[in-house]
């Protein structure tokens, strides 16, 4: 996420942002950005056996896509603060769309790697860009609202993503091609909104660099606090994406998309709902309610691997999208305020970073070790880890502020 330039620097404001067009536009752009990185999930067990691959496959699928989005932070973390928001953002819509057409096509299980690096890549570009293009462009007195439109492009964008596409597939022809298809209008779509949006930056290429990940000394203490909650929370969000399609088919026997979409999409639907609603309580009840939500989410997923329910899933995805929204949203803006405003953006690469990856590793170790002892005792192994670490973020609660 970029800092933002002194009001000095920036370009007068247009018209169509003051009346809000500039607001809906960023935030569109922002919700199909990210809706195109979800589509491939419900799709996923279609592909394994179209292209004859298994579990450990699907989640290196998942996982290289998180790889993109962290590739991404670092290479273009700083880029719109020298070039203008607008040019990097469409960038993103470039790779998105590219990803698209790659998926369209999906002739071997190359196009589908490939189109998944794109797809990190527009990912990554859109998390350090477009939350702060979205608050730029509120029109006065809607800060408020920007903000809330921003988590729920963000994370609304990725559940929105996956119920369209298992939507799509089950109910219109061809499954992996219509789904990619609407995608890709979007997206063209958001190519021409990008020209209503404002962008107050000056190009400055002198100010191009890398972004670093690094934690500062001042908010250090602060950013240890967070990390559990952003490790355990992405996890879960890679688990439900990367394994949810394979164990609703092969553990409950239902091989409709829309089921799958429908399950994925209410955790990140839940993630986004919780932070929009319960954003004003104060920072220590949000980690401890958010981690106790966590924990027993887990304990839920564990009762659904049990019993082979749908219902105790779809409560167990519900459950893990509150802690998970609950705890990223207060461990971010814990980190930020703890941080000066020139390290800001440094401080929240590494907490994306440590974020993603976490993503990605447990869900790639939860593939490959359904190998070898079934996809069930893989996932209760995951959810106990899950648990575990989440004690050590009730442990650290202590350190957030009580308002």
């Amino acid at each position: 996420m970029s800092e933002e330039t002194a009001p000095d620097d920036r370009q007068p404001a247009r018209p169509h942002a003051n009346s809000g067009w500039g607001l809906a536009a960023s935030a569109y752009v922002f919700t199909v950005v990210m809706m195109g990185t979800t589509l491939p999930t419900p799709l996923y067990p279609l592909y394994a056996g179209r292209f004859d691959f298994g579990t450990a496959f699907t989640t290196q699928l998942f996982a290289i896509y998180a790889l993109g989005v962290i590739a991404a932070l670092v290479l273009f973390g700083r880029l719109s603060d020298g070039l203008g928001r607008r040019p990097v953002l469409a960038v993103g819509v470039v790779f998105s769309i590219a990803s698209a057409v790659l998926f369209l096509i999906g002739a071997n299980v190359g196009l589908l790697l490939v189109g998944r690096v794109l797809s990190g890549l527009a990912a990554g570009i859109f998390t350090s860009t477009a939350t702060v293009t979205v608050l730029e462009n509120a029109p006065s007195g809607r800060e408020r609202l920007a903000g809330s439109l921003a988590t729920a492009a963000n994370m609304g964008g990725l559940g929105l993503g996956i119920l369209m596409s298992g939507l799509l597939a089950r109910f219109a022809s061809g499954p992996l091609f219509t789904p990619f298809l609407v995608n890709a209008i979007m997206l063209i779509v958001a190519g021409f909104a990008l020209a209503l949006i404002r962008d107050r930056t000056r190009a400055n290429p002198a100010a191009v660099r890398l972004q670093l990940p690094g934690i500062p000394s001042e908010s250090r203490r602060m950013f240890l606090a967070a990390a559990p909650g952003a490790t355990t929370g992405f996890a879960v969000c890679g688990l439900y994406s990367a394994i949810a399609p394979s164990f609703i088919g092969q553990t409950l026997q239902i091989t409709s998309t829309a089921i799958t979409g429908t399950v994925v999409f209410l955790l990140f639907g839940a993630s986004a709902t919780a932070q929009l609603l319960l954003r004003g309580l104060s920072d220590r009840r949000l980690i401890i309610g958010g981690t106790l939500t966590m924990i027993v989410s887990m304990g839920a997923l564990v009762l659904a691997l049990t019993l082979s329910s749908l219902a105790v899933l779809i409560g167990s995805a519900l459950l893990a999208g509150v802690g998970q929204g609950l705890v990223f949203m207060t461990g971010m803006r814990a980190i930020t305020s703890a941080t000066e405003p020139d390290r800001r953006t440094e401080a929240t690469t590494s907490y994306f970073i440590l974020s993603y990856v976490f993503m990605s590793v447990p869900a790639i170790g939860v593939g490959f070790l359904a190998a070898e002892v079934g996809l069930a005792e893989a996932t209760t192994i995951f959810a106990v880890a899950v648990a575990a670490v989440s004690v050590l973020g009730l442990v650290a609660a202590r350190r957030f502020a009580v308002r």
